[in-house]
């Protein structure tokens, strides 16, 4: 099983901004300027990026999870759009039995490639 040292080894290897939040949990800071969090919670590894606020108007708000849904179906390898409260989240959960390097940057390179791809398109459900 990968350990929480691979893990930190893994990011280590990353060519990326890595700060150590606690013990399990690690804030990496993607070239697009995301803030991922990298939490290792046995059996799995979670990765999640805040995203933005869901939109209050109940009509625009319905259209972007349409549009989060239609991300999720067809342009996303590693995790998925999800709610946490009223913000649209980005997560990915990879099982830790197993996972080695090339897995690890393979998800983290999909989440921020995700975010960048999307991000333009998610921008008219901003407000404020």
């Amino acid at each position: 099983m990968t350990t929480c040292e691979d893990v930190q080894a893994y990011l280590d290897r990353l060519d990326l901004s890595v700060e150590s939040v606690a013990e399990d949990m690690w804030l990496v800071r993607t070239n697009e300027d995301a803030e991922l969090v990298v939490h290792y919670a046995p059996p799995v590894l979670v990765m999640r990026v805040r995203v933005m606020p869901i939109p209050a108007d109940p009509t625009r708000a319905a259209a972007m999870s349409r549009q989060l849904l239609e991300y999720n179906a067809r342009d996303l390898v590693h995790g998925s759009y999800g709610l946490e409260g009223d913000v649209v989240v980005l997560t990915d959960a990879l099982l830790l039995a197993d996972l080695d390097f090339t897995e690890f940057e393979a998800s983290v390179d999909s989440l921020s490639l995700a975010l960048a791809s999307h991000v333009s398109a998610l921008a008219p459900y901003r407000e404020g």
